[in-house]
């Protein structure tokens, strides 16, 4: 449940980070609610893990303020990180040991009692379907195991705030449903959670509001539906290799679209009358009508793909 009126979990004010005299996080301002799943959504280098690790204490930040539940990140750090769980985006669980042994040696940096937090352990083992690998070697995991075991490490000190770096980066779409499962049930028991993702629809699935970052900015901030609607429309039309004719009825008409040279891609609503019209006299065979995403809201700001 998102309490609006409740003190920010996180409040960034003019926020930066500096790589030398290169900004990679240039001035952002943003809150992630209580109870709410908050999407950092870009292209690699877009400042999304800068953002995180500030956000965590991993690296100071460079200019701006920063508070966590209310505190100054600087002031109390210590308190800070111990309400915080984190999955970072590279894998960094223990090969010497067993799943079971993971997270019982992480629960020592909480100070938590051995006996509970061998049953927390196997709770959230059992919460992440990995109830049966808690003696195996997690060399002998799958990547999709792995990223449910690091979730399930960043779940042990009961967090009051989620932070999840790319968390299915790099896994197969079986593996990605299974994490978005298991993240849907948390966000639905009011898990206050902060995501960065590249992937439109992960954000898509679980964000209840969202920023798009490019280049250390931000570009916009809404809902996913939200965006979509105020920026692309409900529906786009691909016309691959159009015609200048096309192009020329596409500007003549007013109409919001992204001429990418071998591809135009037509923003708006598929019921309008002027939509049918383009693809029955300018493509019979080769049009393309689909749902719009996030991926177009980026691609019309920036004239971009998220992945380029």
């Amino acid at each position: 449940m998102i309490m609006e009126t409740a003190v920010p979990v996180v409040e960034a004010r003019d926020l930066k980070k500096y790589f030398g005299a290169r900004p990679a996080v240039a001035g952002i301002s943003f809150d992630v609610r209580p109870g709410e799943c908050f999407g950092i959504l870009g292209p690699n280098g877009a400042g999304k893990t800068s953002t995180i690790r500030m956000i965590y204490g991993l690296s100071p930040i460079g200019g701006g303020s920063l508070k966590i539940f209310g505190r100054h990140i600087g002031m109390d750090y210590r308190r800070i990180k111990a309400r915080i769980g984190i999955c970072p985006q590279d894998n960094n669980l223990d090969p010497d040991l067993t799943v079971l042994q993971n997270l019982e040696v992480y629960a020592r940096y909480f100070f938590i009692p051995p006996a509970r937090a061998r049953r927390r352990a196997l709770d959230l083992l059992c919460f992440m379907s990995l109830e049966s690998r808690q003696k195996s070697k997690v060399t002998e995991l799958s990547g999709g195991m792995m990223r449910r075991l690091i979730i399930a490490r960043a779940l042990l000190n009961e967090p009051a705030l989620l932070i999840l770096d790319e968390p299915t980066s790099g896994l197969d779409p079986q593996s990605r449903h299974q994490v978005w499962e298991r993240l849907n049930e948390l966000r639905s028991r009011g898990m206050t959670m902060l995501l960065t993702t590249h992937y439109m629809d992960e954000a898509s699935r679980l964000c209840d509001r969202l920023m798009i970052m490019d280049r250390g900015r931000i570009l916009v901030e809404g809902t996913p539906a939200g965006l979509i609607r105020d920026y692309v429309g409900e529906h786009v039309i691909e016309v691959g290799e159009p015609t200048d004719e096309l192009r020329k009825h596409v500007r003549a008409s007013g109409l919001v679209h992204e001429d990418l040279g071998h591809l135009l891609i037509i923003y708006g609503n598929r019921h309008n009358r002027i939509y049918h019209e383009i693809a029955a006299r300018y493509c019979p065979e080769g049009c393309l009508m689909r749902t719009a995403t996030l991926e177009d809201v980026f691609l019309k700001l920036t004239g971009r793909g998220l992945r380029e």
